[in-house]
């Protein structure tokens, strides 16, 4: 049977138990899932059918009614990284960087719009019209955002970061080659002693993914305070751990809980160390003001295309939590806060590279003054389809050595 003969079959049998089956009299899962083989048996006992095949249509047919429809089969996949709804019919995935649009969707908006309340509402989040942007993750961690009509005209629009099973390394990290053995090592000293780390990089780059390796590093006994929009962070060293996520507005528009506030809450928490998943707006100025007022070792990520437009991104975040702040007062506050800055990149063959780390040495002349000391070079086995390199050494030395002795650490960086 092909796959287009497979999702007439589920279509048709989908018919069949919305017309013929009272749903109420089949409220426990169980129950349901062998009524459903049941159908799925009689409807192809005269048609070959493999038994994989089977268990497709009965899993497909289950989750419109009880799951996510498509969705549940498309995220039990492992090789599919990012899913993208555009309407009911629009379905894309991602895998091995490559997007696919699939031959399947939704039966209707209406159906997609039920699995996105569905979706929304596991994790206590609100989304309609007066409201309809909203940022939400699956029970398995998975980032959910969601746009809604009359702002998304194309339909219920619905895009998932799939989570990962396995928690993000190091060791992974250099077993993909985005970054080398050596380079992890000299990460987990600047980890060690306390260095102020911020991940820059584009959409898609993996800021998350190496922003969780780079966090296994943290000492076991130290107190930990992540912070994030939809929690997705995985660290599983520390064992004094706090996870806290933000909340949107409900319908009547009270009971947000900004990122902003997490932060200034997380201070008063006695956290040797905060974690923000990305900054995106005025809480900049929080992290950075947590950064300068003693909590050493602090972590977070910004989209931005290479690690000056990072700065140039704080300066513009800062601004929009406080206007009256001069700019020459907000550059030392940056200058003075970050220790290091990781820029990560999504090159042309869809690969993700760790292509710079740098060195913010301080506030001199009006200008943040940075000195790098790892940069992507590639090598003469690139191509136009393909990209080869390594992080290689600048001859440049690393000025702010104090955290590191303070560390005992007497290692060259």
């Amino acid at each position: 049977m092909t796959e287009e003969q497979e999702q007439q079959v589920v279509k048709e049998l989908i018919g069949y138990i919305r017309g013929n089956l009272n749903l109420k009299e089949y409220e426990e899962e169980e129950i349901f899932k062998e009524k459903i083989k049941e159908i799925v048996a009689t409807r192809m006992q005269n048609t070959y059918c493999p038994i994989s095949q089977q268990i497709s249509i009965c899993d497909q047919i289950y989750g419109n009614f009880r799951g996510y429809g498509i969705l549940d089969t498309i995220l039990s996949d492992d090789t599919v990284t990012e899913v993208m709804v555009n309407g009911c019919d629009n379905v894309f995935i991602e895998r091995s960087g490559r997007i696919i649009k699939l031959d399947r969707g939704f039966e209707s908006n209406e159906q997609l719009t039920n699995v996105i309340q569905k979706i929304v509402g596991e994790v206590r989040r609100e989304v309609n019209e007066s409201s309809p942007i909203c940022d939400a993750r699956l029970l398995d961690g998975s980032r959910v955002n969601v746009v809604l009509p009359p702002i998304a005209l194309c339909g219920p629009t619905l895009t998932i970061r799939k989570f990962s099973k396995q928690p993000m390394t190091m060791e992974r990290l250099i077993g993909y080659k985005s970054i080398t053995p050596e380079i992890a090592q000299k990460l987990q000293l600047l980890v060690k002693a306390k260095y102020n780390i911020f991940i820059s990089g584009g959409t898609g780059s993996g800021k998350t993914t190496f922003l969780n390796a780079l966090s296994n590093f943290i000492p076991a006994d130290e107190r930990v305070i992540t912070i994030e929009d939809s929690a997705e962070l995985q660290i599983v060293g520390p064992q004094n751990l706090i996870s806290l996520e933000s909340r949107n507005k409900n319908a009547a528009g009270a009971g947000e809980i900004t990122i902003r506030d997490l932060i200034k809450s997380s201070l008063r928490m006695r956290p040797d160390r905060v974690v923000v998943g990305e900054v995106r707006g005025g809480e900049a100025l929080d992290m950075l003001q947590a950064m300068n007022t003693g909590h050493d070792g602090s972590l977070s990520t910004g989209h931005a295309n290479s690690t000056q437009d990072m700065l140039s991104r704080l300066e513009t975040m800062v601004l929009q939590g406080a206007v009256d702040i001069p700019l020459d007062a907000i550059r030392h506050q940056i200058a003075s806060a970050i220790d290091i800055i990781i820029h990560l990149s999504r090159l042309r063959d869809k690969s993700r590279k760790t292509m710079e780390i740098t060195e913010v040495v301080g506030y001199e002349n009006g200008q943040i003054v940075l000195n790098p000391l790892y940069q992507f070079v590639e090598d003469e086995n690139s191509t136009l389809t393909k990209v080869s390199g390594s992080l290689v050494r600048t001859e440049n030395k690393m000025i702010h050595t104090d955290k590191l002795i303070r560390a005992g650490i007497h290692e060259v960086i």
